[in-house]
C-alpha cells in the first residue's frame, strides 16, 4: 500500500505535512526545516495560552469581554457578535457564529494585561518553550501571525492530542461544542445550519463541504489557515495531522486536503 504521504509531493505548492499516531507513529514528508507561516491555525497558540491562564487564576472563560453581553467563552468561540477585523458588534452575543479576529486579539490583550508582560513574551514562554517549541514566533496578531517549521507544529499537535501543559479536564471542555446549534459561515466553504466551534477550536461535526475528510470522526477538532495550514486531532481515530505551505488556500486545498485526510484514516486510524 501506497504511503498517504506521497501524494504531498503532487500538490501545487511546496508544503510540509506531519502525521502522528496514539501508538507513536511519526512521519513527515516536505522541507520539514522551512518556516512557513501558520495564518489562523495560530489561534490555537492563543487559546492554549489563555486555557493556562485559566488554570492559573488570571483569566475566567465567563468573566465580561468584548460588546456587551459578551465573555471570554464568547470570544473564543466566534459567538460574541463582533465582525471579522473591527469592533463593530453585528449581532447579540450567543446568536451567530461571527469567524472574529478581533475576538481572539481581545483575549490575548486580556490574557497580556493580567500576567503584565507582551502576549509575544508570554507565548513564548509559557506555551512554545514547554512544548519544545522554541523556533515558533509571533510575527503579527495572536490571531493569525504565528510562523514555524513543521517540527514545532507538530509539537503542538502531540499536545493537542495527548496535554500535558494543559489539564485535560480543561482541553476536553474546549475542544466540545460552545453554544450548539449556531448558524454561521465557515470560511471558505460557506454558510453551515450549525456551524459548531469549541474555545478556539472548529469541531468537524456534520459540516459538509469541510477541510478535513468524510473519514474524520464528529470530534475532530482543531483549525485551517489561509496560508495553506491545517491541524487536525481526531480523538476517535487516534492520529492527528498538520500540514504548512507555500501557497495560500484555495480550490487546491479543497480537493487535497480531504483526501489526504481520507487516506492517512484509512492507513492508520484505529
Amino acid at each position: 500500500m501506497a504511503n498517504p504521504l506521497d501524494q504531498v509531493a503532487s500538490w501545487p505548492a511546496t508544503a510540509a505535512v506531519g502525521v502522528a499516531s496514539a501508538a507513536g507513529l511519526m512521519e513527515t514528508a516536505g522541507p520539514v526545516g522551512q518556516p512557513f507561516r501558520w495564518a489562523s491555525v495560530t489561534k490555537l497558540l492563543t487559546t492554549l495560552a489563555a486555557l493556562d491562564a485559566v488554570q492559573r487564576g488570571l483569566l475566567d472563560l465567563d468573566e465580561p469581554a468584548g460588546p456587551p453581553g459578551s465573555t471570554i467563552r464568547h470570544l473564543l468561540s466566534h459567538a460574541s457578535g463582533l465582525a471579522f477585523d473591527s469592533d463593530a458588534v453585528l449581532a447579540r452575543p450567543g446568536t451567530r457564529r461571527i469567524y472574529s479576529n478581533r475576538g481572539i486579539e481581545i483575549v490575548a490583550d486580556t490574557v497580556a494585561a493580567r500576567s503584565g508582560q507582551p502576549f509575544e513574551r508570554l507565548l513564548a514562554g509559557e506555551i512554545c518553550l514547554p512544548l519544545g517549541m522554541a523556533a515558533t514566533r509571533l510575527d503579527g496578531s495572536p490571531a493569525w501571525g504565528a510562523v514555524s517549521p513543521l517540527g514545532d507544529l507538530m509539537n503542538l499537535a502531540v499536545e493537542l492530542a495527548s496535554p500535558s501543559l494543559v489539564d485535560e479536564g480543561l482541553l476536553a471542555e474546549a475542544t466540545r461544542v460552545a453554544f450548539p446549534g449556531l448558524p454561521g459561515v465557515l470560511p471558505g466553504f460557506g454558510r453551515q445550519a450549525n456551524c459548531d466551534w469549541g474555545l478556539g477550536f472548529e469541531i468537524r461535526d456534520s459540516k459538509a463541504p469541510h477541510w478535513t475528510g468524510s473519514r474524520n470522526s464528529p470530534r475532530t477538532f482543531g483549525h485551517f489557515g489561509r496560508s495553506g495550514s491545517f491541524l487536525w486531532v481526531d480523538p476517535d481515530a487516534g492520529l492527528a495531522c498538520v500540514a504548512l505551505a507555500d501557497r495560500d488556500f484555495d480550490d487546491w486545498a479543497k480537493q487535497a486536503w480531504p483526501k489526504l485526510s481520507d487516506d492517512l484514516l484509512a492507513a492508520h486510524g484505529r
